[in-house]
C-alpha cells in the first residue's frame, strides 16, 4: 500500500513543474526524470512529491523549492483576493441592479394602481347615467314599451349592474395595491351578513340552476369585522361557487364556533373543481385559470384577490380545498366581538 505524503507547503501549489521550467530552474529533461522518479518510488510503495523528487535527485536545491512554493503561494494568495475582490463588485453591481429594477417595478404598480383608480371612477359617471335611464325606460317613465323593448332594457340593466360590480373590483383592488384598504373594525352579526347576502345572490342561483344552503351553529356570538367588506368578500365567494357549479349543484354557506372564541365561515359547492397544483394561482390579481379569449367564465381575475387581502386584513386567512369534477371549499375564521384582535390569525 502506498505511504500517503507529508502535509507540505507544495501540496498548495498546482502545476509545480510547469513553473518551474518557465523560470529556467530546471529543464524540461530534469522534469521528465523527476515525473520518472516519482512513477518509480509510487511503484515501490512510496509516494512523493515533485519538488522532493528534484531534490532527491540533486536537480534542485531544498531553498530554491521552497522559494519557489513560497512564489507561487504568494502568487495564488494575490489572485484569490484579486477574484474575491471581483466577486464582490460584481455582487455590489448586481445588488444596485436588482434594487433599480425592484423600485422600477414599484413605481410601475403605483402608476398602474393609479391607473386602474383613475379608469374606475371615470367610468362610474357614465355608468351612473345608463343605469338611470335604463331604470326610466324599465319603469315607463319616458312612455311605454313592448314586452320585447322592456325584456331588452332588463338584460341591459343586467349587463350595467355587471359592469358595476367590476368597476367596484377595480377600485377596490386599487385601494389595496396602494395600501388604502381601511378596515372599520365593530361588533356584527355574522349570520345577519350571510343571509342579506344569501338574498342577493337568490336569483342569480336560480337563473343557474343552482341551489343555496346555510347552516349556522346555534347561539353564534357577534364577530369583530368590518361589516361591508367581509360581507363583499362572502358575496364574491357565494357568486364564484354559483358560477363554477353546473346546474343542479348546490353552494352551502356554513358558520360555526371553533375552538378560541373563533368563528368559523365555510363557503363550499359542488362544482367544477380546481386542480391541486394550481390552486396557488387562483388568488393572483388578473389571473384566470382559463385564460383563452374562448374561456367559458368571465371576471377580471381580481376577486379572489381581493377576498384574500380582506381575510387577511382581519388578521386571518383563507385556505381553499378543491377536487377537480367535485367541488371546492373555502374557509377562513373571524374574532368572536370580545376575543381578542390577534386570535384568528
Amino acid at each position: 500500500m502506498a505511504t500517503s505524503s507529508k502535509l507540505t507547503p507544495e501540496i498548495l501549489v498546482p502545476r509545480l513543474g510547469e513553473y518551474l521550467v518557465q523560470e529556467g530552474k530546471i529543464t524540461e529533461a530534469d522534469l521528465k526524470k523527476a515525473l520518472a522518479y516519482q512513477q518509480d518510488m509510487l511503484s515501490q510503495g512510496s509516494s512523493v512529491l515533485l519538488g522532493q523528487a528534484l531534490v532527491d535527485l540533486n536537480l534542485l536545491s531544498k531553498e530554491e523549492l521552497d522559494a519557489a512554493v513560497t512564489e507561487q503561494i504568494i502568487q495564488l494568495r494575490s489572485a484569490l483576493q484579486d477574484a474575491n475582490r471581483n466577486l464582490e463588485r460584481r455582487v455590489q453591481e448586481r445588488t444596485a441592479e436588482l434594487q433599480s429594477a425592484l423600485q422600477r417595478l414599484s413605481e410601475l404598480n403605483q402608476l398602474k394602481a393609479n391607473f386602474v383608480a383613475n379608469i374606475s371612477h371615470e367610468l362610474r359617471t357614465p355608468l351612473t347615467h345608463i343605469k338611470g335611464y335604463l331604470e326610466l325606460l324599465v319603469t315607463d317613465s319616458l312612455g311605454p314599451l313592448s314586452p320585447e323593448q322592456k325584456h331588452a332594457m332588463k338584460v341591459s340593466q343586467k349587463s350595467a349592474s355587471k359592469l358595476e360590480r367590476l368597476i367596484d373590483d377595480l377600485i377596490m383592488f386599487s385601494l389595496a395595491s396602494r395600501g388604502e384598504l381601511s378596515i372599520q373594525l365593530v361588533p356584527a352579526d355574522i349570520t345577519l351578513i350571510v343571509d342579506n347576502v344569501v338574498r342577493a345572490m337568490e336569483s342569480r342561483a336560480e337563473e343557474k340552476g343552482v341551489s343555496l344552503h346555510t347552516l349556522y351553529d346555534e347561539n353564534i356570538p357577534l364577530v369583530q369585522v368590518d361589516a361591508q367588506k367581509i360581507a363583499w368578500a362572502v358575496a364574491h365567494l357565494v357568486d364564484n361557487g354559483i358560477k363554477f357549479t353546473p346546474q343542479g349543484g348546490r353552494v352551502g354557506i356554513n358558520v360555526r364556533i371553533e375552538d378560541h372564541r373563533l368563528i368559523s365561515l365555510t363557503v363550499a359547492d359542488t362544482g367544477i373543481g380546481i386542480p391541486q397544483e394550481r390552486l396557488p394561482e387562483i388568488f393572483e390579481p388578473f389571473h384566470q385559470l382559463d385564460g383563452s379569449t374562448t374561456r367559458r367564465y368571465g371576471g377580471t381575475g381580481l376577486g379572489l384577490s381581493l377576498v384574500q387581502q380582506i381575510i387577511e386584513a382581519h388578521g386571518s386567512r383563507i385556505t381553499v380545498k378543491s377536487t377537480p369534477g367535485k367541488g371546492t371549499i373555502f374557509q377562513f375564521a373571524l374574532p368572536a366581538a370580545s376575543a381578542p384582535a390577534n386570535a384568528a390569525e
